[in-house]
């Protein structure tokens, strides 16, 4: 469910890299879409947020259940996080929608102060954008039937049958840990195919499993193993935004310690998801 998909690798320990479930998410540098990389004219700075009294944010709108409508209503987790953000930092937060492949080139050329969208952390985006400390940690699962005995660990996929798409960086997890794949389109196929039997197990994001167990809870699944390595999503920023970045920071801090951050996180995943 991250943006981007987690990669597990097999090794001694399946390593995660992550979006879930979807989107790539390749970034366009500042100087290719018109931005100035520490330009304080067009830098998210926070006395222009604070000045302004406005924190505008670039998201998707149909990104569920991060951010996504009901109704003529923006709500979804990442946005209920960063408008708690916003009250703690005592600005108003304006969202700009925006589809996720132009969502990055949005933030450098200065149309939206930040992205909160499921962003993960990565090298590659460290190098050209600045992070939030983390408000979202995941892992890869296996999600086996309940009755299922014998898949226990990434390692046990191997010679068992997993439902995965192909599009997705768990098809590679899958395949390295020894696994035949049957391609699917997504999560809702590969849990048909799992409880008609046609399959053993599926490999996925833990945050899809949680999502889908809190709208349509379901006992006849479960998770049989979950990776050791996490992957972590936060509200990215251009790299001219160091005291923004800071204020946001403190604010999460304030949301984790007084229990906020992890009410929001059981409304839509049933468990904090936040740490």
């Amino acid at each position: 469910m991250k943006r981007t998909a987690p990669l597990l690798a097999t090794a001694a320990i399946l390593a995660l890299s992550l979006s879930a479930c979807g989107s790539s998410g390749s970034s366009t540098s500042a100087s290719e879409s018109g931005g100035t990389e520490g330009s304080a004219e067009t830098g998210a700075t926070l006395k222009k947020v604070q000045d302004s009294g406005v924190l505008t944010v670039g998201t998707e709108g149909t990104y569920r259940p991060f951010s996504f409508h009901e109704g003529d209503e923006l709500t979804g987790y990442d946005v209920e996080v960063i408008e708690a953000v916003g009250e703690k930092m005592g600005v108003e937060v304006k969202f700009q929608e925006t589809q996720w492949d132009a969502i990055f080139a949005g933030l450098d050329a200065g149309r939206f102060d930040v992205i909160a969208n499921q962003v993960s952390i990565n090298p590659e985006r460290e190098e050209k954008y600045l992070f939030s400390e983390p408000y979202t940690v995941s892992t890869g699962v296996v999600v086996t039937k309940s009755d299922n005995s014998d898949i226990t660990s990434f390692q046990t996929l191997k010679g068992k049958t997993t439902a995965q798409s192909l599009t997705s960086n768990f098809y590679e997890t899958a395949k390295d840990a020894g696994a035949k794949v049957e391609p699917v389109e997504g999560w809702a196929q590969s849990i048909t195919l799992l409880k008609q039997g046609r399959v053993d197990a599926t490999v996925n994001d833990k945050l899809t499993f949680l999502d889908a167990q809190k709208t349509n809870p379901d006992d006849s699944i479960k998770i049989a193993a979950e990776s050791e390595e996490q992957s972590k999503s936060a509200v990215a920023l251009r790299k001219d935004s160091p005291e923004l970045a800071k204020a946001i920071d403190s604010a999460l801090e304030e949301l984790r310690a007084d229990g906020e951050l992890a009410k929001i996180s059981e409304k839509y995943f049933g468990e904090d998801v936040s740490k």
